[in-house]
């Protein structure tokens, strides 16, 4: 039981009669009868509440959240009460929120429902802890709350932003997702992977006349291609203290792993196979590439408990292992970051090992924060000097992606918040004029 704010005004002012009683006799009289009619109504009001178990309330959300994007919970509320009673709703919310301000009041009718709902947005991956649902009734006197425990503490997983593959999920089918950033990709010569021989329609590339076939039938018959599939995609994701940086509350790490996660699975719709490996000091997870129907699964579980560390990473362990597991020529997306050209530079021998024996793209990232302050203008000596400094580290990020091409190395150099939409216009650019 808890005492409302209308119960203290209201025995402030017995109090205060019955304190003017030393003065007054009539105040005293007055007081007398006030605290009998207080004691009276208090008595009711506990009757109204404690007569029988009133409120129902339970929490539905997801039994996990994706990563990085506004996840729904929903409070249910039920009263049995026969007269409407007004509620405070709190939430005990996972502590790494540190959101100590769920609470909704509203009021229910006799035997009415509602709902409340909230966002939670998660920036770390992880298991997350729900407590109880906190509910004070009171009824129309409104004296006093009635506190009711109800739904039972439980734990979310939160995983890497698998929201996001709805978001693309006609991606590896539609063209029509240009609102979106993905961007179209003209088709450069033919597909290279024969489907079969038809009759020849209007319209039909005359370069693809099967003549052979043509004489056998006494008709035009043409070969079909289609994209080249079965191809194997690997997203390798560097957890070095690189990967550290945080941008809007998330990891470099956690940014690498929602696009990996959605390349994968437009990869699997383009009828590709995908495949994870992540390294730091040492060459940590491998998941051979694949397109079976529980690949998305493995892969989320392989990525869920990642996290960064503060050793510099091990390229040339990830060219030996990497030796050893793949044997097949394949597509290699890096996820790294090189801060300038010397830390690239000390890493390009092992990504042109890689390049010798695989597809390899680097993928790396460009400060958004540094961009924008290169973009303000400068007011004084002192900001012409801090924008020239921040131009020469924007300049020596771009200097990279020309030294990579330079050594037969494809690189994609992007912001945080636009990673995932330029890994697959990359990907859908490279498979499309046969580059992978």
């Amino acid at each position: 039981m808890y005492l409302t704010p209308r119960f203290y005004i209201f025995i402030s002012i017995v109090i205060l009669l019955l304190g003017g009683g030393f003065w007054f006799g009539t105040l005293f009289l007055m007081g007398q009868l006030g605290l009998a009619a207080f004691l009276l109504v208090l008595l009711f009001d506990l009757f109204l509440l404690y007569r029988t178990k009133g409120i129902r309330a339970s929490r539905e959300c997801s039994y996990r959240f994706s990563n990085g994007d506004d996840n729904e919970v929903a409070i249910r509320i039920e009263s049995s009460y026969p007269f409407a009673v007004s509620l405070a709703v709190i939430d005990e919310a996972p502590f790494v929120f540190q959101q100590r301000d769920i609470e909704f009041r509203l009021s229910l009718n006799s035997g009415e429902a509602k709902t409340v709902k909230y966002v939670l947005r998660p920036t770390r991956r992880g298991v997350y802890g729900f407590g109880r649902v906190r509910v004070f009734a009171s009824s129309p006197v409104g004296w006093i709350a009635k506190r009711y425990t109800c739904a039972t503490p439980f734990r979310i997983k939160v995983y890497p932003s698998f929201l996001m593959l709805h978001r693309y999920e006609l991606l590896a089918m539609s063209d029509n997702l240009t609102e979106m950033g993905i961007k179209r990709i003209r088709r450069v010569g033919h597909q290279t992977e024969f489907e079969q021989i038809k009759e020849y329609v209007k319209g039909d590339d005359y370069r693809t006349i099967n003549w052979k076939a043509s004489a056998r039938r006494h008709q035009l018959m043409v070969n079909v291609y289609q994209d080249e599939r079965s191809q194997q995609i690997y997203s390798v994701i560097d957890k070095g203290r690189v990967m550290q940086q945080a941008f809007r509350g998330m990891t470099l790490l956690d940014y690498a792993i929602n696009a990996s996660l959605v390349l994968s699975y437009v990869a699997m719709r383009k009828d590709d196979k995908a495949g994870l490996v992540t390294f730091n000091e040492h060459f940590d997870t491998f998941v051979p590439a694949s397109r079976q129907s529980g690949q998305l699964q493995t892969l989320l579980e392989s990525l869920y408990n990642q996290e960064t560390t503060f050793g510099e990473t091990d390229f040339s362990g990830l060219c030996v292992h990497l030796g050893k597991h793949i044997n097949k020529r394949s597509f290699l997306m890096v996820y790294t970051n090189f801060s300038n050209l010397t830390a690239m530079n000390r890493q390009l021998p092992y990504l042109q090992q890689l390049a010798r024996q695989h597809r390899v793209l680097v993928v790396f990232f460009e400060d958004a924060e540094l961009k924008d302050y290169v973009a303000r203008p400068a007011h004084n000596t002192e900001e012409y000097y801090h924008r020239v400094i921040a131009e020469k580290f924007a300049f020596e990020k771009r200097l990279i992606v020309s030294t990579l091409k330079q050594h037969g190395i494809y690189s994609l150099l992007t912001t945080p918040e636009n990673l995932s939409v330029d890994v697959i216009n990359k990907y859908l650019e490279m498979k499309s004029r046969q580059l992978l």
